[in-house]
């Protein structure tokens, strides 16, 4: 028989994980901004999208802050979303 190991990992590769997935999620929302110039150029985009993000964003956000122990990094992820969800969404009905 072969004997199964389990993975470990140790609390800098969570904390590393945690600072990787918190710049990609930014960097997902700061993408916006391509969208919003088209929006006011003139060529305007889908606002369900962003708006739908917006609300995905502040749900977070808010779960974040409210935590017994507050979220700081939930927070940070999230806080560009509700932003730049919100000003695309905005632009887009414009």
């Amino acid at each position: 028989m072969t004997e199964k190991r389990a993975i470990t990992f140790d609390e800098n590769f969570f904390n590393r994980m945690g600072q990787i997935g918190s710049i990609l999620s930014v960097m997902m929302y700061v993408s916006y901004i391509p969208q919003i110039t088209n929006n006011l150029a003139g060529n305007k985009g889908s606002f369900i999208q962003p708006l739908v993000a917006m609300i995905n964003c502040t749900v977070w956000f808010i779960y974040g802050a409210f935590k017994k122990e507050r979220d700081v990094p939930i927070m940070i992820a999230n806080a560009p979303g509700i932003i730049f969800g919100l000003v695309t969404a905005i632009t887009a009905l414009l």
